[in-house]
Parts: C-alpha cells; sequence; structure tokens
C-alpha cells in the first residue's frame, strides 16, 4: 500500500478556487472535480462488496424486538453461520445491490459536497479550517446526500429483512431493489421511501464527527511531529486516524441506526421517531439501542480504511490522468 499523497483524504487537490454563489449551479460547477465523486464511489462499492454480510448481521441484531417471525441469534458467528447453512453465500449476501448503490452514492456525492463546501468556506485561503467549521462543512454535506440516497437505504433494509426468502421463495415480498422501489412507492408513496429520513439526518452527525475528530488528528499530530498541516502521511498514520475517527463517531451515534433501522423494518409498525423510542426505551432499555454495535464497529472500520484508501489512489490515478 503507497503513502498518502500530500494532502489529507478529505481534501481536494483541485477544489482551491472559491465556489461563488451556491445559487450559480454553473459556478458551483465550475470549481469541483468530480475525481471526487468518482473516488468516493469506488471506494464506498468496494467497501461494500467486501463487508456487506456484516452489514446484514448488523440491521438484523438491530431490529431484533422480540417478535416470533424473526430468527433468534446468539451471536455475530452463530447468526453468521446459521445464515450461511440456510441459505448460503446468497443469504449472506441480501440486500447487496441497493447497499452498493446507496454506498458508491453516499461516499461519492459526500466527498464531492464535502470537498466543495470547504473550498467555499476557505474562499481561495489556504488557512486550515477549524474544528467547528470541520464539524459543520460534514454535516451540511451529510444531509444533502442524504436527501438523495434515503429511497435507497429503505430498499436496503427491506431486502436484508426478507427472512429466510432464499429458502422459501415465497416469502419473498420484493425481487430486487427496482422491484422495492416500486412497491414501496406504490403502497406507501414517498413518505415509504422516505422512511428514518428524520434519525438519519440526525446521522449526519456521524460523518461530522468523523471527518472532525480525523482532521483534528491529522493537524495535531502533524504540529507534534513539527510537521506542516497538509503533510504526507505514511499508510500507517493515515489508516490508523481514520479507524480511530471512525470508531468515535460510530460509539457515539450509533442509536440512531437503530431508531432508523426499526422505522424501515417492513415487520412491525411505529408512529414515527419518537413511538420507536418510546417502545424501545420501555422493552429493552439502553441495550436496545445498541445492538448490533459489535458487528457495527467490526465493518465499518476496516470499510472506512478500505473507502479512504482507494478514494486516494483513484482520485490520484485521474488527476494525474487528466493531465
Amino acid at each position: 500500500m503507497t503513502a498518502a499523497p500530500e494532502k489529507d483524504c478529505t481534501e481536494t487537490r483541485s477544489a482551491v478556487l472559491p465556489v461563488r454563489g451556491w445559487m450559480s449551479f454553473g459556478g458551483f460547477l465550475n470549481h469541483v472535480r468530480y475525481e471526487n465523486l468518482v473516488a468516493g464511489l469506488s471506494g464506498g462499492v468496494l467497501s461494500t462488496l467486501v463487508l456487506h454480510p456484516l452489514d446484514l448481521v448488523k440491521i438484523r441484531f438491530a431490529v431484533s424486538d422480540g417478535l416470533n417471525l424473526r430468527p433468534k441469534y446468539n451471536g455475530i458467528l452463530h447468526c453468521v453461520s446459521t445464515i450461511w447453512r440456510q441459505e448460503g453465500l446468497r443469504g449472506l449476501y441480501q440486500g447487496v445491490t441497493p447497499n452498493v448503490w446507496g454506498a458508491g452514492a453516499s461516499w461519492g456525492l459526500y466527498f464531492f459536497f464535502y470537498n466543495a463546501i470547504k473550498a467555499y468556506k476557505r474562499d481561495g485561503r489556504q488557512a486550515d479550517l477549524s474544528a467547528a467549521q470541520h464539524l459543520v462543512s460534514a454535516a451540511e454535506a451529510g444531509a444533502m446526500t442524504l436527501c438523495i440516497t434515503n429511497p435507497i437505504w429503505v430498499t436496503k433494509t427491506r431486502l436484508v429483512l426478507q427472512y429466510d426468502a432464499s429458502v422459501d421463495p415465497s416469502k419473498k415480498q420484493y425481487r430486487g431493489m427496482i422491484d422495492a422501489l416500486v412497491k414501496i412507492y406504490r403502497m406507501e408513496g414517498i413518505p415509504g421511501l422516505y422512511k428514518g429520513f428524520v434519525p438519519g439526518l440526525f446521522g449526519t452527525s456521524h460523518g461530522a464527527l468523523q471527518f472532525m475528530v480525523y482532521e483534528t488528528l491529522k493537524i495535531d499530530y502533524s504540529k507534534y511531529r513539527g510537521r506542516p498541516s497538509n503533510a504526507k502521511l505514511n499508510a500507517l498514520e493515515y489508516i490508523t486516524m481514520a479507524a480511530l475517527s471512525k470508531m468515535f463517531a460510530v460509539t457515539a451515534t450509533y442509536p440512531y441506526q437503530v431508531v432508523r433501522a426499526r422505522l424501515q423494518d417492513q415487520h412491525n409498525k411505529y408512529g414515527g421517531v419518537i413511538d420507536v423510542i418510546k417502545r424501545t426505551w420501555g422493552k429493552e432499555g439502553v441495550h436496545g439501542f445498541y445492538k448490533g454495535i459489535v458487528a457495527n464497529i467490526i465493518r465499518v472500520t476496516p470499510a472506512c480504511c478500505i473507502t479512504f484508501v482507494v478514494y486516494e489512489t483513484v482520485s490520484q490515478f485521474l488527476l494525474d490522468f487528466r493531465k
């Protein structure tokens, strides 16, 4: 693995010009590079393909609320082995299509918007942004991305929660991503495609915290080593900072993922975010809001590292190719 390029993993090498006027879409496009979009998409797709089974496990634990129709698992390994034994590899990759689309689009758009927002706030200056500015920039990028991708996450959750669908096709409510999108729209309308949107907006704090901690770690570490803030990281330093920032963000914000998954679950009905919180707290206590967190940490930490490394490699390749 090669060392990261001279600028950090969230820095757009080409977005140093100010983005003038958010209302001017043409002007906005003139000051951003699509390398960010393509590179982010590539990283998200690859990490999702490798680690989707753990995402499936996380969601199944997150919605585990005692309903008799749900399979009972004693832990991560028992869950994986049970699905493998009953449904094979296909079972472990239920819902992978919308997950790949969602992760690819989310990472691509996130890097695209985040770098553009940072360039706008710098207004052409080379000075470092403050931790608060990184936090707000990442939150804004996350909200913009969620508005576009939420329907994909709803279909992923619905497909992942088709229990025993590979064993008994008659239990398969949705045949695939497009079928799920069409059926949800026909039966539930636009609100159905945007279930979980409110906790998802809260979840933008996840990415905001991750990027804030990452950028702060990098700047502080560079100062400690007597380097410029945009100094080149070696592979181990880069991966360590990405992993630490991701674990911090997951631990701090995980409950929103449980709430969102339960709202999107087709096997239970809730009156909204407050209803989910009340019922989960009443029946399961604090533990209920952290179901599946171990599987999630095991999944997202390497996923984050894979995504960021692929992002750097692809964006550097595209920028060199453009020259």
